[in-house]
């Protein structure tokens, strides 16, 4: 492991590093912001997930969410979005490819090698970072925006063992049921509809059973994005949600769109979600 940078920030050490990666067969980077509390002992860990197109760089610079997590004593985690670099293969457009991991692991040629974000997430990241930083391996979470709602969504539903709460930015709720779904799904682990519900939040919540003892899921959904409609759709995990019992806060804000000055404004309630659950 590799470190790339480290510099103060906020009460705290934020810090990027890469690694070569078994998962992806590439190298891999994040960030990791470690608070002061963390110098004197092991601390609750939240791992963020970004959208379609970003990097760990996004929620560095423009989340605004270390201030908070030094005063909360949270370790915050943000890997990249997918494998990198000139071997990997790509292909022309935004919302596949390179940029556009969606937290799976791929089965499909030629992207089986690479693509394996889910396994490097759940397990390869998750060891890496327990082996060599102070996180308490009890007290974990997971959030993150758009794609990234989507992977820690589904990675939180399928490993409650792993990650105790969870929350998202405007998520893509049900690839199942929307055009980035189909064709990142379609792809990366072929056409069986039947597979493609193992990545979709919905499909997951409803195949869990009752939830009424579950931690509270929180969500928040600008009304002003222009991927309401089309790709994300927050009803249909309202609705599953409402199936098995599962307490859900899904905050509506009219007037927010897509993008980071959303995330930013509503960074803080999301950073004392997790911390009053990981308690």
């Amino acid at each position: 492991m590799e470190l790339k940078s480290s510099h103060k920030c906020f009460g705290g050490t934020l810090s990027y590093y890469s690694h070569a990666a078994k998962t992806t067969d590439c190298e891999m980077s994040f960030s990791i912001f470690l608070p002061e509390q963390a110098e004197s002992g092991k601390c609750a860990t939240v791992y963020y997930l970004a959208g379609l197109t970003c990097t760990e760089d996004n929620f560095t610079t423009k989340a605004g969410a270390y201030r908070r997590a030094a005063e909360l004593g949270l370790i915050l985690i943000a890997p990249d979005t997918s494998p990198r670099g000139d071997a990997v293969p790509d292909e022309e457009g935004w919302d596949f490819g390179k940029g556009a991991g969606f937290y799976v692991d791929a089965t499909e040629e030629p992207w089986a090698k690479n693509y394996n974000m889910y396994s490097y997430i759940t397990d390869e990241l998750y060891t890496l970072a327990l082996k060599n930083f102070p996180v308490d391996g009890e007290r974990i979470g997971i959030f993150g925006h758009s794609m990234g709602g989507h992977g820690a969504l589904t990675i939180y539903l399928k490993n409650r063992d792993k990650y105790k709460s969870v929350s998202a930015f405007a998520p893509i709720v049900s690839p199942m049921e929307c055009p980035w779904g189909h064709k990142a799904l379609g792809k990366y682990i072929g056409e069986n509809r039947e597979s493609w519900a193992t990545y979709d939040a919905c499909a997951l919540i409803r195949a869990g059973g009752d939830a009424s003892s579950s931690p509270k899921i929180l969500v928040d959904q600008g009304l002003a994005d222009p991927f309401l409609e089309s790709q994300l759709m927050p009803e249909l995990f309202e609705n599953a949600c409402d199936e098995v019992s599962q307490a859900l806060s899904l905050r509506r804000h009219a007037g927010y769109d897509h993008g980071y000055f959303f995330i930013a404004t509503f960074m803080d309630d999301h950073l004392k979600h997790h911390a009053e659950i990981l308690k």
